[in-house]
């Protein structure tokens, strides 16, 4: 009867930890992650790991990443996406896309008109417009994909910082 009591309560005692294990398992992925399993961010994920920034987005955050889509960045003159791939132009490329990026975790609900200074730490502006939100005039197409480090807003075009 002893070993029966032992027993049960072994198991009572890691019930909690298992339903723990299982929580932290379903955990939200990263951005990184989010992106990486989209088939219209297979562009930003490539550059991503160009620039060496897959680990950085993959890190606590909390971020906020304006995402262009693989059709933003085909706006892009052509040669413009293969030659910042090049290893020669990652810090380039890498400035491009901290541009891209705001700390801390912004919602939609709570994107407000004005300048946000960006990761690369130049100012993008944000306006909205009968109910339409843009920045430094990229259309915000979809809003608050949400990941374990952040939140993802899509856009339709790749910003580029000034000078």
């Amino acid at each position: 009867m002893k070993l029966i009591t032992s027993i049960a309560t072994a198991i009572a005692l890691l019930a909690p930890l298992n339903a723990q294990a299982e929580k932290s398992s379903k955990a939200a992925p990263t951005i990184v992650g989010i992106a990486a399993s989209n088939e219209n961010f297979t562009t930003l994920v490539a550059a991503a790991k160009a620039a060496g920034l897959v680990e950085t987005l993959s890190g606590e955050g909390p971020f906020t990443v304006f995402a262009p889509t693989d059709e933003a960045f085909k706006k892009l003159p052509a040669g413009t996406v293969e030659s910042l791939l090049k290893p020669e132009n990652k810090d380039k490329l890498a400035a491009i896309l901290k541009y891209h990026v705001v700390s801390g975790k912004v919602m939609a609900a709570d994107v407000k008109p004005g300048k946000v200074t960006t990761v690369q730490g130049s100012k993008a502006t944000i306006k909205a417009t009968d109910g339409k939100v843009t920045i430094d005039g990229a259309n915000v197409v979809k809003t608050d994909i949400v990941g374990s480090n952040g939140v993802i807003h899509v856009i339709d075009s790749v910003i580029l910082p000034k000078g």
